[in-house]
């Protein structure tokens, strides 16, 4: 039986090029960042966040004038969001809140909750989800802070685990072993052997399995009402965000679908300072069956609801939206482009 899991995993097989051209561009970041993460993992740790924060500053002044491409995408972005012409100045805050979450993190994986302060808003829409005992798949994007999420839930108890691509699993583990070497990150790699039935042990547990849906893989075609098994393969939906179509992929709706799971919203939006509130919507219920033809139906509305809720989001704090990519580029240059900055991101 095909799966979301074994069809993204397939789709996302690139070509002999450019399947080096990505491995050559993420070694070229990891041995670039990795000890500027080891550095502002000791700056934070032995000089406080208000220190650690003052860092910020040089570091986000020298990522807006080097990297043109991540600069105008911004500059793009926030004219969409802000509905105005964004200004130099706007983009330099759009890179500091971005720092500024990245250095956070340090303190969230040590578990310095304390430090912050954190407020919540449908948080009982996630506990009451969970008193049920189905298990929640939290599905979310990269908007704000995953780690404030994590932090909060895990002080509460939860089980969380993170899904990621094998790639970014390892991408990751290197990023906390810079940052913060104790901790620990429960991951589930998808698109390995055994992946489906370790995500469904997991949920059946009553564990939380979260996920960011934003971004697209290399090779998603676009998708065909015509295609006979677009019952079992995800791919993407040219959906309409910020005043243009952009694509998003129905892969994790159609695995929450296929596993009748209750999927929940998550955001945790870094509102400056050590403020931070963390948002949780009912997405959809697919835990009743339905009809087959009622199913497809049901994933594109929830597809749909997902993405109106980004797009508030990014008008409300529009600051908080980290895919410094053309989110809106042609299918070819947009999934290249965000699998390199997947890897930037190191989510």
């Amino acid at each position: 039986m095909s799966t979301p899991l074994d069809s993204d995993e397939r789709s996302r097989e690139p070509t002999q090029k450019g399947s080096r051209q990505r491995a050559a561009w993420t070694e070229q970041r990891e041995r670039g960042s990795l000890w500027v993460l080891r550095v502002m993992r000791w700056i934070a740790v032995s000089a406080g966040r208000p220190a650690a924060r003052a860092v910020l500053h040089p570091i986000a002044l020298y990522f807006l004038f080097a990297n043109g491409k991540a600069r105008r995408a911004s500059r793009a972005y926030l004219t969409r969001a802000q509905q105005r012409p964004a200004a130099l100045r706007d983009v330099y805050r759009h890179i500091h809140h971005f720092a500024a979450t990245i250095l956070d993190r340090v303190y969230f994986l040590q578990d310095r909750l304390r430090e912050f302060d954190l407020r919540s808003t449908g948080l009982d829409v996630l506990d009451a989800a969970i008193a049920k005992g189905d298990g929640v798949m939290l599905v979310g994007a990269h908007l704000g802070s995953f780690e404030a999420l994590r932090a909060i839930g895990q002080e509460r108890g939860m089980k969380i685990a993170m899904l990621m691509f094998e790639d970014n699993a390892r991408l990751i583990t290197r990023t906390l072993a810079a940052i913060a070497p104790q901790a620990q990150l429960h991951t589930i790699a998808l698109g390995r052997a055994g992946a489906m039935l370790s995500l469904r042990r997991w949920l059946d547990s009553g564990g939380i399995a979260g996920l960011l849906a934003d971004r697209t893989l290399p090779g998603q075609a676009e998708r065909s009402r015509s295609n006979s098994h677009a019952n079992s393969h995800s791919h993407t939906q040219r959906l309409p965000f910020l005043g243009e179509p952009a694509r998003f992929s129905d892969g994790p709706f159609r695995l929450a679908a296929l596993l009748r799971r209750q999927v929940v919203f998550m955001a945790g939006l870094y509102l400056g300072g050590k403020r931070y509130e963390l948002r949780f919507v009912e997405l959809a219920d697919f835990r009743e069956p339905v009809a087959a033809g009622e199913s497809e139906a049901r994933i594109l509305a929830a597809m749909q609801r997902y993405v109106m809720l980004i797009e508030a989001l990014c008008i409300e704090s529009p600051y908080n939206w980290f895919n410094f990519f053309d989110f809106w580029a042609p299918d070819a240059d947009a999934t290249q482009t965000a699998a390199a900055a997947e890897a930037a991101h190191a989510e």
